[in-house]
């Protein structure tokens, strides 16, 4: 059975992921107000938001080795806390420089905590010994759109963007403290326990043998533990790559899938609308809805992924949702109404929902003591592809119809369902 602290783990978890999303939409919707006040162009802006990614991705890169030393549990507090500060930096900038200042400090913190609560999360998903990966995700996009809506209701009711970001940061900050000692403990050699100390002869996911019936709820699925109770400890498994270099090239294999996955994400989220706009002549209200369908599927899609992947697998899940999303992209590219153009946005919001949530539970599950170096590499490569996936395409706007430059993440998501095999465990 699952115990009380294990569970009070997973809803720390799910805070942690709703906190991010919360603070990241506090800063997109107050951008209009925050540009006018600091003088920041459109262009300028642009350049800043290359900043924030930038910094992000350097959080990512020294959070991993961070948190196989000190633990994800005490990154997790310290990155938190970093993100409920910096979000109100916008808000106090006074012009370009130090808006750009604010932003770096703010993408630092945000990258270093996506890579600490995906850590917790995979630590939470093996103590489950099922998937539930793909629901943490979802609530990182639940507390984007409630962030959404509380900055909306402010700026309705008039409050300014310093006002809204202190309430925010404040509220952050005691969510934080709420939320880290319910965290798993990492230890560092890979070994981890409850937020409080467990009954005596208690496995641990550091200790590989199974866990008797009785105590578990029944025995652990293979793709969780796949080695045998008499196995010689010293004996690679499917968790255990045989060298660094196998490592390095499974890391490598599955940034690289994730890089197309979130490459098509990204490319759906900033070009969704306009290609509706451009290739239906539906007026923009109307193009808004493409975007809309999209992250309403994957959200939902997404809350239903564990399950899905605990049926067939997480290779499954990766090929049949990079088929899904490569078919709604297709009829996209085809259709010639609005009501079909929706439909092909929301099958690929669908097929893209439970893909990198089996890539990140892959990355924190290839065995050793450096299981969020792993994952912060796969994080790093993924996230180039949210970036470069909107600007090739808008390169290649400038040469081709919108409509067609899709062709493109159609054909490599493609090849992630043919490469599927690499998120095998």
């Amino acid at each position: 059975m699952i115990g009380r602290e294990l569970r009070s783990a997973r809803a720390a978890v799910f805070g942690a992921f709703t906190l991010n999303g919360f603070l990241l939409a506090m800063w997109v919707v107050h951008i209009p107000a925050i540009t006018d006040r600091t003088g920041v162009s459109a262009s300028l802006l642009g350049m800043f938001v290359l900043l924030l990614a930038g910094a992000a991705l350097v959080g990512m890169r020294l959070a991993g080795p961070a948190a196989d030393r000190l633990g994800s549990r005490t990154l997790v507090a310290v990155a938190a806390s970093a993100i409920s500060v910096t979000v109100l930096g916008p808000a106090l900038a006074t012009g370009p420089v130090t808006l750009g200042i604010a932003l770096a400090c703010f993408g630092f913190g945000n990258g270093a905590l996506d890579v600490s609560m995906n850590t917790q999360a995979v630590l939470v998903e093996r103590e489950y010994h099922r998937p539930i990966m793909s629901a943490f995700h979802a609530m990182f996009s639940g507390g984007g759109f409630a962030g959404a809506l509380v900055g909306a209701a402010t700026q309705r009711a008039g409050w300014s963007p310093q006002l809204t970001l202190t309430c925010a940061g404040v509220g952050g900050l005691i969510t934080t403290a709420l939320l880290v000692p319910h965290l798993i403990r990492h230890h560092r050699h890979g070994a981890v326990s409850q937020p409080q100390d467990r009954p005596r002869g208690s496995a641990t996911p550091g200790d590989h043998r199974p866990e008797p019936a009785e105590a578990s709820g029944g025995p652990r699925p293979p793709s969780f533990d796949p080695r045998p109770a008499d196995a010689d400890p010293a004996r690679p498994t499917p968790h255990t790559p045989r060298s660094a270099a196998d490592r390095r090239r499974k890391v490598l294999s599955l940034g690289v899938i994730a890089f197309v996955l979130l490459l098509a994400e990204g490319v759906a989220a900033d070009w969704s609308a306009l290609q509706a706009r451009e290739h239906l002549g539906v007026p923009e209200s109307a193009a808004a809805l493409a975007f809309g369908a999209f992250s309403a599927a994957m959200t939902l899609g997404r809350f239903g992924a564990d399950r899905v992947s605990g049926a067939i697998g997480p290779v499954a899940v990766v090929r049949f949702g990079s088929l899904l999303a490569a078919t709604g992209l297709a009829v996209v590219i085809a259709s010639p109404v609005l009501p079909l153009t929706l439909f092909g946005w929301a099958l690929c919001g669908l097929g893209l929902a439970g893909g990198v949530p089996q890539i990140f539970t892959t990355a924190g599950n290839l065995g050793g003591t450096t299981a969020a170096t792993d994952m912060s590499g796969v994080f790093t490569i993924g996230y180039l592809g949210l970036l470069a996936g909107p600007a090739a395409i808008g390169w290649l706007a400038a040469l081709i119809p919108l409509t067609a430059a899709l062709i493109v993440p159609l054909v490599l998501t493609l090849a992630c369902a043919a490469a599927a095999n690499v998120v095998s465990r």
